[in-house]
């Protein structure tokens, strides 16, 4: 099963009103602050500080796996069973460039989709926090993880940003 952590959501009508206190609630010096959105929001991920997505390592580290691959396969094979044609050397790399690049494009997507899964952690199997129906048609919501002291501190940082609605958690909402 998975660990309660007892926390607060606050449900905001308008954008602004849902960064400024994103943005108190990290001066404040809470951590792991979770948003919910009606559709992906850029000010809101800045504001959570999230920066570029590492996906694209993974790609960069795929392609460039499968660039290596590719020649190291043609070079490999080249060596391992000569054939000399027309005076040309064994290893030509011009005539392997195909090859490399087609393992390229191959490691690359496969290692995107691999780094998708894992910095997405999916399969997601733990529950899901809490949870308001309205995030999908228009609100937006943030749940703060705090106990005790914090947690007054957090309402009264929500509080002044005038959410349409505080649900309070004492017990515990599933961890995520």
């Amino acid at each position: 099963m998975a660990e309660k952590t007892p926390g607060i959501l606050a449900s905001f009508e308008f954008l602004d009103s849902t960064v400024d206190a994103i943005h108190d609630l990290r001066k404040a010096g809470f951590k792991g602050l979770r948003a919910y959105t009606p559709y992906p929001e850029h000010h809101i991920e800045e504001a959570l500080g999230h920066g570029e997505s590492p996906v694209r390592v993974w790609t960069l580290v795929g392609g460039l796996t499968g660039t290596a691959t590719g020649f190291a396969f043609t070079i490999f094979t080249s060596m391992d069973w000569p054939l000399v044609t027309g005076g040309k050397p064994i290893i030509a790399i011009p005539a392997y460039v195909v090859i490399a690049f087609e393992s390229t494009i191959l490691f690359g997507a496969l290692s995107t989709l691999i780094g998708l899964f894992v910095l997405s952690r999916l399969p997601h199997i733990k529950p899901m926090i809490v949870y308001d129906p309205e995030f999908v048609s228009g609100r937006y919501g943030i749940f703060v993880a705090a106990e005790g002291g914090k947690l007054d501190e957090a309402r009264r940082i929500l509080q002044k940003h005038e959410p349409k609605l505080l649900t309070e958690d004492r017990e515990g909402a599933h961890a995520m």
